[in-house]
C-alpha cells in the first residue's frame, strides 16, 4: 500500500481514531504523568492504558495537566481478565471511570479473550450495554482470533470497532488483518516496533532509513500505517514522542513495504503471547 495515509480512522460506528496513538505501559507514577503530559504536549490524540498497567489515575492526572480540551483526546483502557463476568464487567468500566476522572471512556477493550474461562462473549455484552448508556464510546477487543471476533459478532450484533494485537515487523499478522478488512475492525498495533528487539538493524529498514532521510524507528511506524494500521508507540522521551508521530512527510514504496513485511517469522512473538493459551487476570 503506498500513497497518503490519513491522520485519521474512521470506526464501524462512525467515530474517528487518530492515525498514531500513545501507549503507556509500563508507566507508572510521576514519570507517567509527565511522560503522557508531555505526548499530549507533542499532539498526540489518542491516548492507550488499561487496568492491569496499573496507571489509569496518572493518565487522567496528566489529561487534566495537560489543558487540553477532553473532546480533543480519545482515551483508551481496557477490561482485565478477572472481570469477565457481566456485573464485574460493568464494575471494572465504573472503576476505571473513577480512576481516570472521567463521565466517559471513549475506546473500551477487552484485554485478553481468556478462552479457557469462557466469558469474553457476556463482557462484550456488557460493554455494549454500557455503551448505550453513554459511559463508553466506542467498543472493541485486543487480543482477538477470528473465532472469538466470529463469536462476540454472533452473539450481539455488534461489530469490535478495533483489535488491537501485537504486530510487528518479526509478526504481522497477516492474516489477521484480512479478517479485519473483511469485517470493518481497525486494526491496532501494541509493540509496534517490536520493543527489545526492534529490527532497526535490518537490511530492509535501514536502506529505508537512509533513503528517506529517516530514523529506522519512523520507517516501521511508517510501515505500519500504510499497512493500515493504528500503532501505539510508548516513550518516555519528549524528542522521541514527537519523532514518532513525525512519519507523515515520507512514503514508504510498495517494495519497501514489502521487504519489511518478509521479515515475518514464524517465532515472530515477542512473548509466548498466542491468544488461544495466554491468560491474563
Amino acid at each position: 500500500m503506498t500513497g497518503a495515509v490519513p491522520r485519521e480512522r474512521r470506526l464501524l460506528d462512525g467515530s474517528t481514531l487518530p492515525a498514531i496513538g500513545f501507549g503507556t505501559y509500563p508507566l507508572k507514577g510521576e514519570e507517567c504523568v509527565t511522560a503522557v503530559r508531555s505526548a499530549i504536549e507533542a499532539g498526540y490524540r489518542l491516548i492507550d492504558t488499561a487496568v492491569n498497567y496499573g496507571n489509569e489515575r496518572e493518565v487522567g492526572e496528566a489529561i487534566r495537566r495537560s489543558g487540553v480540551p477532553r473532546e480533543e483526546l480519545v482515551v483508551t483502557t481496557k477490561l482485565p481478565g478477572r472481570a469477565h463476568a457481566y456485573d464485574d464487567a460493568v464494575a471494572s468500566v465504573r472503576g476505571s471511570l473513577e480512576a481516570l476522572g472521567l463521565d466517559r471512556i471513549d475506546l473500551h477493550l477487552i484485554h485478553w479473550p481468556n478462552p479457557r474461562v469462557g466469558r469474553y462473549v457476556e463482557a462484550y455484552r456488557a460493554l455494549v450495554d454500557l455503551r448505550a448508556e453513554g459511559l463508553v464510546g466506542s467498543v472493541g477487543v485486543s487480543n482477538f482470533t477470528e473465532e472469538h471476533l466470529s463469536r462476540v459478532v454472533e452473539a450481539t450484533g455488534v461489530v469490535p470497532v478495533v483489535n488491537q494485537v501485537e504486530l510487528h515487523p518479526w509478526f504481522p499478522q497477516v492474516e489477521l488483518r484480512a479478517v479485519h478488512d473483511r469485517l470493518g475492525v481497525v486494526t491496532e498495533a501494541w509493540s509496534p516496533l517490536g520493543k527489545r528487539r526492534a529490527p532497526f538493524g535490518e537490511a530492509p529498514v535501514v536502506a529505508a532509513a537512509e533513503r528517506h532521510g529517516v530514523t529506522p524507528g519512523q520507517v516501521v511506524l511508517r510501515w505500519q500505517l500504510q499497512l493500515g494500521n493504528v500503532p501505539i508507540p510508548k516513550s518516555a522521551t519528549p524528542e522521541r514522542q514527537r519523532q514518532n508521530l513525525d512519519v507523515f512527510g515520507f512514503e514508504l514504496s510498495e517494495e519497501e513495504v514489502a521487504a519489511i513485511t518478509g521479515l515475518s517469522r514464524p517465532d515472530g512473538r515477542l512473548f509466548d503471547g498466542d491468544p488461544e493459551t495466554h491468560e491474563e487476570m
